[in-house]
């Protein structure tokens, strides 16, 4: 056979080929681990989950040849649940990166296990600042928001508007320890005291005992170092008692979602930080109005960090050319992070992602134009203020070269 036709027939045979040879790749499966019926369920849940698949939608269906698939399970709220997800995700499933992670003690339980396996995870959806500091993980990212993130801005406005003496109603895990004591540091540097706190344990009906005690106090603030569901039954409880008569309130970590649930004749005035607004942008609008049409919701900021984390995401495995953690992490820490939730935020080597925040206040039902018109922002507080500076972690992999 005459050379050229052998060569034709080897080209030919090798473009016959290829399709079959992507078909074999495997997917790469992203892991939304998130609360899909508990007090966050509205907060993150299935709303985390289709805000990752508008990334992967707005990143396009593959990537290095393989499909994208998002995969997703509820945690309960447990960490025990939680890590044992992340393992079975990890060891059988060919899951590659988790991320949501709703929850302080379960984001560190999954951290902890992805850390051991060479995995990636990033947490959208969790305060505690430990994820940064002694329990972070080389492979590890802090999206979204942290309890010094949320309680800076709020805690110096508030001081500076006359509320010297805080008194706290505290979450009584992880999460609410973390936030009430980052909150406490910015208000004794700005000049206040902290009187004391009460703590309520996670999805509780009843803060009838919390919001007496806060009362008897007599503090100018009462500081709600929780979030979720009980954000909202704290505040609407309060507003029962008529506790916002005598002391303002600060909700270092309510939701859009909780807003709407307490309305705005209760929950107006509430100051608060937060890291996403719809009605911001062009940009944040357009994308939000996506979302609504899928959820009919607006998105909370966890929902918008988890589309910001996952297009980030894969937007480095691509640059990367692999979906190795190593190269992959490299490439998100060397690329800006710019997208309709976050523009030019930076990924530090501690694994804190540093964006703007926005101090907000709720707004008195006359002033609302709409159901989800809900903010007046006040103030946008530039990341390198929003977030404690690198010069303060105490990561241990940035002392190891890891």
């Amino acid at each position: 056979m005459p050379a050229h036709r052998i060569a034709t027939l080897a080209v030919f045979a090798t473009l016959l080929a290829a399709p079959a040879l992507a078909e074999t790749l495997p997917p790469l499966r992203i892991g939304v681990l998130t609360d899909m019926n508990g007090p966050y369920g509205d907060a993150a849940g299935e709303g985390s989950v289709a805000a990752a698949r508008l990334a992967v939608a707005d990143f396009g269906p593959t990537v290095l040849g393989r499909t994208i698939e998002i995969v997703s399970a509820d945690h309960q709220n447990l960490p025990d649940i939680g890590s044992a997800i992340a393992r079975r995700w990890f060891d059988r499933d060919g899951v590659e990166m988790i991320t949501d992670l709703t929850n302080s003690a379960v984001a560190l339980a999954v951290q902890a296990v992805a850390r051991e396996k060479g995995r990636v995870d990033l947490v959208t959806s969790t305060a505690t600042t430990a994820l940064t500091n002694k329990e972070c993980a080389p492979y590890g990212a802090h999206w979204t928001f942290d309890a010094y993130a949320l309680s800076a801005g709020t805690a110096r406005a508030l001081v500076a508007e006359g509320g010297k003496s805080w008194f706290f109603l505290t979450a009584d895990y992880t999460f609410g320890a973390n936030l009430e004591a980052t909150a406490t540091q910015q208000i004794l540097a700005a000049g206040g005291t902290v009187l004391g706190h009460t703590k309520a344990p996670l999805n509780t009906a009843d803060f009838s005992a919390q919001l007496l005690a806060a009362d008897a106090s007599g503090a100018d603030v009462i500081g709600l170092a929780n979030s979720g569901a009980d954000t909202a039954n704290s505040v609407k409880q309060a507003f029962e008692f008529g506790l916002g008569t005598k002391h303002k309130l600060a909700a270092f970590l309510p939701f859009i979602t909780d807003i709407r649930a307490m309305g705005l004749p209760v929950a107006q005035g509430l100051t608060l930080t937060t890291a996403f607004y719809w009605d911001r942008t062009p940009e944040s609008r357009a994308w939000s109005q996506r979302f609504y049409d899928i959820r009919h919701a607006m998105p909370t900021m966890i929902q918008a960090g988890t589309y910001s984390a996952v297009l980030h995401y894969l937007r480095a495995v691509a640059a990367a050319g692999t979906s190795g953690p190593a190269p992959v992490m490299a490439a998100m820490r060397a690329t800006p992070v710019n997208d309709a939730v976050f523009h030019d935020g930076h990924l530090r080597p501690d694994g804190q992602m540093v964006h703007g925040m926005y101090l907000v206040r709720v707004k008195t039902p006359q002033a609302s134009k709409g159901p989800w018109d809900v903010y007046d922002i006040i103030r946008t507080i530039p990341g390198d203020e929003a977030f404690a500076p690198l010069s303060a972690s105490t990561c241990p992999t940035l002392h190891s070269g890891g």
